[in-house]
Parts: C-alpha cells; structure tokens; sequence
C-alpha cells in the first residue's frame, strides 16, 4: 500500500505540467484508500491498584510478600497461562477507507484555508499480557473500528496543485475484552466505547479537471483510550489471602500501562469540487 502510495504521488507530480491559475474555494466531497500503520505498540504492561485509591503502580504481592506478577508482560495474546508460553502477536495494520465532505476558500493570492468532516473505517487491534506466578494470565485486548473527525487544513495553491497541512478533532470506537485462565476471582469490567484525541498530517492535491482532484495524504492519529478497566474481586468464594484482596478485600484494578491508541496513516485521496 505505501509503495502504491508513493507511486501516485510520483505519478501526480510527474504530470504537473505548467501550473494553470486555478481557484480553489468551494465545497468538495472526496473518499480517500490507505493504510493504517500501529506498529509502536510494543513494551506495554498492566498496571495496579491494590488499596484502590485511584493510583496505579502497586505491586501485587502474595500472602508470603512476593511479587505476584515478577515473571513480566508481553505485547499480545497467551498461548499457555505461563511466561514460558510466550504470546502471539495481535497487534495488527489494516486497511483504511474514508469519506469526506468540506470547503476551501482561497484568499491572497495562493493561500488557501478550510475544514474538513472525515468518517472512517478500519480494524487496528492491540493486546497485552501480564503472567502471575499462580501460573495465571490476563490479557487485555482492544479494536479500534472507525473515527470521526473534524479538521482544518490550510495551504499553498500552486496552479493546480495544492500543498497542505491539516488538524484537529478526532473520536474513535473501541471495542474492548478481556481474558484470563484465573478461575478463582470474579473480574467485573467497567469503562470502554469512545476514545477522543487529535489528528494530523499533511498532504498534496491536484486538480486533474476543473472538478476531480486526486491526491495523498500522510495522518497521523492520537486517541486517549483511558476508561477501560477490570477489578479482580472475589467471587464468592475466593479465600482471603489471595493476592488481589490482601490490601483491600474489595479487590485490586487492573489498567493498561498505555492509555494512548496512536496511528500513522497513508492515502490517496479522490475528490469532486463544486
């Protein structure tokens, strides 16, 4: 896809031509092809809160003081409920499609500003895995599935050709689970749907008539994705010296060390000016 991508741009301004004196205000609808890239998802944990007070970074320890969780985190899903089993890796890319619809005004001469309203759909999916001693394992795995959002972009009109940067607003739905081989605590979830952040980027456009334009686009997506948890409780019959109770018999919560859901985009936009 970024081969493809690179290839368009290399074939737009290839095809540039003497720059023509063009006008670029007015409204535009577009849809845009490309490829979303999570691929920094790497050295996540989990994080406690034993005496849920709120603050994350306890050690969970045993009745005998040890640290129930020393043998680590991996980036993915368990294969076995042991460390030594290691994970699969979740973490994926995927294709994105978009569709948009906004208005450019152009003023000064070449200068042009304007805003965007973008929807999109993809499937980016990002898990980890905190090992306890029992042997246990817990995973957390979370789906991005579509954004909104709302932009504005301002730039450079060369001709038909039109250089800009763009940013603002962005909300995405995540879809949220979580799994675990401990079958002696009940784990209530709690938070989830909505992340919200920012998005931004730049791009090129030109004019290939008077109507179409072709392009791409390079966007970079920040969503803060911190309202998901789970509490490891006692289920009835969880013995009182269990780990998660031993602070606060409540139980203790669980977090994701990483409450970013952060993505780089790479498209070719299509669009029909008015």
């Amino acid at each position: 896809m970024r081969t493809l991508l690179l290839a368009t741009a290399s074939a737009l301004l290839m095809t540039a031509g003497a720059a023509q004196a063009q006008d670029w205000t007015g409204f535009y609808v577009g849809a845009t092809v490309g490829y979303a890239d999570r691929s920094e998802s790497s050295g996540e944990s989990v994080l406690f809160d034993t005496n849920l007070d709120g603050t994350f970074g306890d050690t969970v320890r045993t009745a005998a003081g040890a640290d129930a969780f020393s043998t680590g985190f991996c980036g993915g899903s368990f294969n076995t409920n042991a460390a030594p089993g290691g994970c699969r890796k979740d973490d994926n890319d995927d294709y994105e499609l978009s569709i948009r619809a906004g208005y450019d005004y152009q003023f000064a001469g070449n200068w042009v500003v304007g805003g965007v309203i973008e929807y999109s759909e993809l499937q980016l999916q990002d898990a980890v895995t905190a090992f306890s001693i029992t042997p246990a394992a817990y995973n957390f795995t979370r789906k991005l599935t579509d954004t909104l959002a709302v932009r504005a972009r301002g730039g450079y009109a060369m001709g038909d050709s039109l250089f800009y940067v763009t940013g603002g607003y962005a909300q995405g739905d995540v879809e949220h689970s979580f799994r675990t081989t401990n079958t002696v605590n009940a784990f209530p979830e709690r938070g989830g749907g909505k992340a919200k952040g920012y998005q931004l980027g730049l791009g090129y456009e030109r004019k290939i008539t008077q109507n179409v334009t072709l392009g791409v686009e390079f966007l970079r997506t920040s969503l803060d994705d911190d309202d998901y948890g789970v509490r490891a409780a006692n289920n009835g019959t969880t013995a009182a010296t269990n780990p998660f109770l031993l602070v606060n018999t409540a139980g203790t919560d669980f977090l994701r060390s990483d409450d970013d859901f952060e993505y780089n985009s790479f498209r070719v936009t299509a669009g029909w000016r008015f």
